[in-house]
């Protein structure tokens, strides 16, 4: 090879690093682009605060069934499952489902919960005030907890809609885990006799 067509064939290869690693960010916001804007999916940005469901008017005569689901990804050696199946719930007021995580191995595990509300057009309709899936949660060896999902689903529904699914997936979080086992233990008290 020359030395012409080693300089053009590393220019080539640079340039195509330079421009994967610029569409890789790129594709975030395209994403969050996407998602909300195109396909309706509302992303989670936190618990929906109480000035936003405070004009909420509870409509006592539609009924809209809420089902639950919960999975752990297979890489998360816990268990996860919602405490019932479904809910009867009126739009305009708040409920409060409840779902179980065990931590079925022998040492501590963080995890984070990824929801999912379908159909897709529901998501922006169905508002979280509280929920464990926003925030990191550790689960020692054996540890089982009850995790509550407080939820309104809003007035403003389409009338078409009448059954909501709530999904979630557990995810292993191996760097908060990390971070955990790695931390050190607090120091132990001394104590002096009487």
């Amino acid at each position: 090879m020359t030395s012409k067509a080693v300089k053009s064939s590393l220019r080539t290869i640079a340039l195509v690093s330079v421009a994967s690693f610029v569409a890789t960010f790129a594709l975030v916001p395209l994403y969050y682009i996407a998602c909300e804007k195109v396909f309706g999916i509302k992303l989670e940005s936190g618990p929906t605060g109480e000035a936003q469901v405070a004009g909420m008017v509870v409509d006592q005569s539609r009924t809209i069934l809420v089902e639950f689901d919960g999975t752990v990804n297979s890489k998360l050696p816990w268990s996860f499952k919602p405490q019932q199946l479904t809910m009867q719930v009126h739009p305009g007021r708040q409920y409060e489902a409840n779902y179980i995580a065990r931590n079925t191995s022998d040492h501590p595990i963080v995890g984070n919960a990824a929801p999912s509300v379908a159909p897709s057009t529901a998501s922006t309709f169905f508002s979280k005030t509280e929920c464990f899936c926003f925030t990191e949660q550790l689960l020692n060896a054996g540890e089982e907890r009850l995790m509550p999902v407080r939820f309104i689903v809003d007035p403003d529904l389409p009338a078409h809609i009448s059954t909501i699914t709530l999904s979630y997936t557990f995810f292993s979080n191996d760097a908060a885990t990390a971070r955990i086992v790695a931390a050190p233990a607090p120091p132990a008290v001394a104590r002096t006799a009487p």
